[in-house]
């Protein structure tokens, strides 16, 4: 009997040996009954028979070990199961394992009889591998999905639900800086109430954006003619205030007032003065140049100091990590998330723009960001 038929009549046997593995994947099965623990292990077995019995040359046999098997328009039933696994509380190891016990109950239980040709047995084998591997391919992609489908609503619940208790902190403490006759440490300690709060916003605001751009729908512009020139220098300012000791310079040419979203384009420059500041050389100044180029706006901030290195330029504007001298991650608190940047690409992106890296020793740090010149 070749094994896809040995699936089909023997569907029940095979079944409990998923069941009885299934059950030993605690704590989520210790409430599952027969039903649950089996979900969708039958149709994942009649598609796997289903495909050991279809011809296949050797050119897809190759495509599909390559993990290009042909895509469906319909949902898997090993898609189905993973979603099922994950709302269930099984981990993604666990769901591993299954398809890891699955694969070996299978072939112990075959043992090809003697009248089956090796040939036709080292075929069965490979074809079985690959529908197996196929499956799982399928759920591990949607479990995951799900994880991050599940972590970015959370996400965005979470920051949003945030911003009300920091504003209400945050008002608080105006309304205190503003009283009269405040005793100095009284003063002080609302400052740094204030300073914290509007720091935490920020943060929560970062954590919201990034959430959006995680969920596909990317940071929301809303463009109108505005002094490109006067946003830089409002940033530039704000920046001079926050650190008095430090030396900013702005240098712009002459240009047309452009259509971009103010306030995100301020983040945007904000941004990147503020990692100037933080990883560039205190005792030489951070430059903030607009100039025009041809059919844009170029904003580029440059500051001296330690360049970044190759492997670090190349995830720089990827979310989550920060980077050492050597390109390993840096995670942890005195790290921060590492959203800035992100954020900042994400923004440029959405003006149809692109911002780019360029570091050296000798030359120092340039962020470049181009914006398309949109006037009337």
């Amino acid at each position: 009997m070749r094994l896809a038929d040995f699936i089909l009549h023997n569907i029940e046997p095979i079944l409990q040996h998923w069941e009885d593995f299934a059950k030993t994947l605690t704590p989520a099965s210790t409430t599952m009954d027969s039903a649950g623990l089996r979900d969708h292990a039958e149709q994942m077995l009649r598609t796997i028979a289903a495909d050991l019995q279809t011809s296949q040359s050797s050119e897809e046999s190759t495509r599909k070990s390559h993990g290009a098997a042909p895509s469906v328009d319909y949902v898997t039933s090993a898609e189905t199961h993973a979603e099922t696994r994950h709302l269930s509380g099984f981990t993604i190891g666990q769901m591993i394992a299954e398809y890891r016990a699955l694969r070996t109950s299978v072939l112990a239980l075959w043992m090809p009889p003697d009248h089956v040709s090796k040939e036709h047995e080292v075929r069965d084998i490979i074809r079985f591998n690959e529908a197996v591997d196929q499956a799982l391919a399928e759920s591990v992609v949607t479990y995951t999905e799900a994880v991050n489908g599940a972590r970015n609503v959370f996400l965005g619940i979470l920051g949003h639900d945030l911003r009300s208790p920091l504003g209400a902190i945050l008002l608080s403490a105006d309304v205190l800086l503003r009283e009269p006759e405040l005793a100095p440490k009284v003063t002080k300690n609302a400052s740094r109430i204030y300073t914290s709060v509007k720091r935490s916003i920020k943060i929560v605001g970062d954590l919201l954006d990034f959430t959006r751009t995680q969920l596909g729908s990317g940071i929301p512009v809303r463009v109108a003619e505005d002094d490109l020139a006067m946003a830089c220098l409002g940033m530039v300012e704000e920046a001079r205030a926050y650190h008095p000791d430090r030396q900013i310079k702005f240098q712009t040419q002459p240009l047309p007032l452009c259509k971009f979203d103010k306030s995100r384009i301020e983040q945007v420059i904000a941004n990147l003065i503020g990692n100037a500041i933080q990883h560039g050389d205190a005792h030489s100044p951070v430059k903030v140049i607009l100039a025009k180029g041809d059919g844009d706006v170029l904003v580029q901030v440059h500051n001296l100091g330690e360049p970044i290195t190759e492997a670090a330029k190349r995830s720089i504007f990827n979310p989550m990590a920060r980077h050492l001298e050597n390109g390993k991650p840096e995670y942890g608190a005195s790290a921060g998330l590492g959203l800035g940047l992100h954020i900042a690409s994400a923004i440029v992106s959405a003006h149809g723009g692109t911002i780019d890296v360029d570091s050296h020793i000798d030359r120092g740090t340039t962020f470049t960001v181009r914006l398309p010149l949109q006037v009337d």
